[in-house]
């Protein structure tokens, strides 16, 4: 016999249940707070909040301009065609580039450039930036702009992180490498396999309007095999739309012009 009376070790062991069960909320509720802060500039990826609260990070721009961006190339597979279509109306735009599809083809990122058009970061893997660490976000960032200068000869001004999440890390990680964050107000859904040119339109026209940017997808690379064609199929009704309320379309430097933020060249 021990002496303690009876109940006193099941008090003793309930009571440290207690406190480990205490514990790891206590730890929880840390870690979740933690976490919170590192990724709570994710809420950006809410087009109707960022617009109201942060309108240079949605793409607001000159009221009489949309910007026009294409994200997840340069592909070979269609890059080129969307180089043609707009070429055909001597429309210019905003490349996001991945630093992973860059690599496998260079002459096609210096065609984007050699036509006329503006070239900008968005990451070398296309993987979401929460929860990444912030030196594995600069690595990331930094090998997908000094990739993009060094195929192209152009220094891009403009980051957009993948799936439009931001975090801290990316956040700092573009500040420290001087590139600007320019998410999107209005985007088609041109990555389900259902999108068509029809379907994709009707879906900017909800956001659409001067000041905009318009986010479409020039590979299929992250979407369903093949739906880049929807996006194609887009660009001259998009451009008929834009013109027929008066709106300009081109590349974010000229969207943000007079405010300072320069054509990315240079």
């Amino acid at each position: 016999m021990s002496g303690r009376r009876p109940g006193t070790v099941i008090v003793t062991r309930s009571r440290g249940r207690r406190a480990a069960t205490a514990g790891g909320i206590a730890a929880a509720a840390a870690v979740a707070a933690v976490a919170a802060g590192y990724a709570s500039p994710a809420v950006t990826s809410w087009p109707l909040l960022r617009a109201r609260l942060l309108p240079g990070l949605a793409g607001l721009g000159e009221p009489d301009h949309v910007a026009l961006t294409f994200d997840d190339g340069p592909d070979p597979a269609s890059t080129p065609a969307f180089i043609a279509a707009l070429a055909e109306s001597g429309t210019k735009a905003t490349f996001f580039l991945l630093g992973s599809m860059l690599i496998h083809a260079p002459e096609v990122g210096r065609e984007l450039v050699d036509a006329g058009h503006e070239v900008a970061v968005h990451g070398w893997e296309h993987r979401y930036t929460t929860f990444r660490t912030p030196a594995a976000l600069y690595d990331d960032l930094a090998r997908a702009r000094d990739l993009i200068a060094d195929v192209t000869g152009r220094q891009p001004v403009y980051f957009r992180p993948p799936y439009g999440v931001l975090s801290a890390g990316s956040l700092s990680a573009a500040r420290r490498l001087g590139l600007r964050p320019v998410l999107w107000t209005a985007w088609g859904r041109d990555w389900e396999a259902r999108a068509t040119p029809e379907s994709v339109l009707a879906t900017i026209r909800k956001d659409l309007a001067g000041g905009g940017t318009v986010l479409l997808h020039d590979s299929d690379c992250t979407s369903a095999p093949l739906s880049w064609h929807a996006a194609l199929g887009t660009v001259p009704l998009l451009l008929a739309e834009c013109a027929g309320r008066g709106l300009r379309v081109g590349p974010l430097g000229e969207h943000f012009a007079p405010a300072g933020a320069g054509s990315g060249r240079g």
